[in-house]
């Protein structure tokens, strides 16, 4: 299976998404970053993929995970991110020995995991979407300086999910994502 990164972008900008509970989305929008409801010093995921995010937070109906935001981030902090992360699994082709995985892990600011893409349903694709854990220094930068824009998309996401509840085909209402090459 094939690893690709797949995203809304432009020559300055990359957008990922998260989802939250009311207070940090709230205060998040309000101020174009995160703020004291957020917790600086535990990973936070970002995930490119709309898709990916709908099924990890069940289309805003998961507790905690009701508000999605669309966050637009800087693009050089983003292939930073994607070039300085650390794999969340162990692969031999990557790392000499599991040791030198697990000593990278620890010292690593910055986790990647591929996962299968997902379709409307929530059913596996054919190639692998990528998701990002930052923490430390690298969630500091993500917030203080990487952060170009936060966007409130939970009722966009709400229309989306009824009108697939209700059959409708919702595919040409998606995020038009295009492979992302990093730089």
């Amino acid at each position: 299976m094939v690893n690709e990164i797949r995203a809304l972008y432009n020559k300055d900008t990359i957008r990922v998404y998260q989802a939250y509970n009311e207070e940090i989305a709230n205060e998040a929008v309000k101020i174009n970053t995160f703020g004291t409801g957020f917790k600086l010093d535990r990973m936070t995921w970002i995930k490119p993929s709309f898709l990916w995010m709908m099924y990890r937070c069940g289309w805003g109906t998961k507790e905690g995970q009701e508000r999605i935001l669309a966050i637009d981030m800087d693009r050089k902090g983003f292939d930073f991110v994607v070039q300085n992360a650390v794999t969340s699994t162990y692969s031999v082709d990557k790392y000499p020995t599991y040791a030198e995985w697990k000593e990278k892990i620890k010292r690593s600011d910055i986790r990647c995991q591929w996962d299968p893409e997902r379709d409307i349903f929530g059913n596996p694709l054919g190639y692998r979407t990528i998701q990002l854990g930052l923490r430390g220094n690298a969630v500091r930068k993500y917030v203080v300086e990487w952060i170009t824009n936060i966007t409130d998309i939970t009722d966009y996401v709400q229309e989306l999910r009824e009108k697939k509840e209700q059959g409708e085909d919702i595919r040409i209402f998606l995020p038009q994502e295009h492979v992302y090459a990093v730089r």
